[in-house]
C-alpha cells in the first residue's frame, strides 16, 4: 500500500516548543501549520491508553516510577509541563481517545508508535487499536507504527487496511527486506541524523515510504530531501518548513 505522506511530522507535536506529546505541543505545531503529528502511545496498569513516550514517569512528570504500575487516576493527577517550562505548568497527560478528538478539529494527520512497556507490546496494540477503531475515520491520515514487530504483527491482525512503520534505529539490519514484507508495510522509519543515501535508496526502491526522525538542522534536511526521503519528522517544524520553501 503506498501513502501520501507530507513534507513535514511534528515529533511529539512541536516539542521543541511545548511539551511534549501533550495537547498544548499538538495546538502548537497546528499554528505551524503542520499537517500531520508523531505520538507515542502506551497503557497505564488498568489499560487506559495515554499519549506518552517513556515506561517511567520521572522525566516529563512531577511522579515516579513505572506508567505499566501506575492507574490512570493517578496518571490524571500529575503535572507534565513544568519540567520543560513554567509557562506549562499545570499541563496534563493526555489519553488517547483526548488527543484524537483534538486532532480531529485540528485537522491533522497521524503518525501513532505503539510504544509499549515490556511485555505489553501484543496488548498495548490491541487497545490503542480497538480505541481507535471507534474514533478515527480517516485511514488516509493514519500511520501505525513501532519498534516493536508484536505491536505490528498485531496491528496487521487487527487492521489489516491500515498503513503501518516500522521504525529502525541505527545501521539497518540485514533482513529488513524480509521483515518489511512479512509485516506488509508502506512506511520504514529511519534515525536522520545517522542514516545513508544508500538506506534510503534501498527503502524508495522497495517502495516503500521514507521517513527520516529527528531532524531539527536544516542543512540536514536539505540534504535528505535530495537524496529522496519521503517526510521528515522533527521537534522545530518551522525549521524544516523554512528548508522545504528553499528547496522546492
Amino acid at each position: 500500500m503506498t501513502i501520501k505522506l507530507p513534507k513535514i511530522i511534528g515529533h511529539r507535536g512541536a516539542c521543541g516548543y511545548a511539551p511534549e506529546n501533550t495537547i498544548e505541543s499538538v495546538q502548537t505545531a497546528a499554528d505551524m501549520d503542520v499537517e500531520w503529528v508523531e505520538l507515542d502511545v502506551k497503557l497505564t496498569k488498568d489499560d487506559i491508553p495515554i499519549i506518552f513516550h517513556d515506561d517511567t514517569l520521572e522525566r516529563t512528570t512531577n511522579g515516579s516510577g513505572l506508567v505499566a504500575e501506575t492507574l490512570y487516576e493517578d496518571i490524571q493527577q500529575l503535572e507534565a509541563g513544568s519540567w520543560y517550562a513554567d509557562s506549562f505548568a499545570g499541563v496534563k497527560i493526555p489519553t488517547l481517545e483526548e488527543m484524537c478528538e483534538v486532532l480531529v478539529d485540528l485537522n491533522l494527520g497521524l503518525n501513532l508508535e505503539i510504544k509499549p512497556c515490556p511485555g505489553r507490546e501484543k496488548e498495548t496494540a490491541e487497545v490503542a487499536l480497538d480505541h481507535l477503531s471507534r474514533i478515527w475515520d480517516d485511514h488516509e491520515r493514519l500511520i501505525i507504527s513501532s519498534f516493536s514487530h508484536v505491536s505490528l504483527e498485531t496491528a496487521q491482525d487487527m487492521a489489516g487496511g491500515w498503513y503501518r512503520g516500522l521504525l529502525i534505529e541505527g545501521e539497518m539490519p540485514e533482513n529488513w527486506k524480509d521483515m518489511a514484507d512479512y509485516l506488509d508495510l508502506s512506511i520504514v522509519s529511519i534515525d536522520g541524523n545517522t542514516c545513508t543515501r544508500e538506506a534510503i535508496e534501498s527503502i524508495s526502491d522497495m517502495e516503500y515510504a521514507v521517513l527520516a526522525r529527528k531532524v531539527s538542522d536544516s542543512q540536514r534536511a536539505r540534504q535528505l530531501y535530495s537524496w529522496g526521503v519521503d517526510a521528515i519528522s522533527t521537534d522545530v517544524p518551522d525549521v524544516i518548513k523554512e528548508t522545504i520553501l528553499t528547496v522546492h
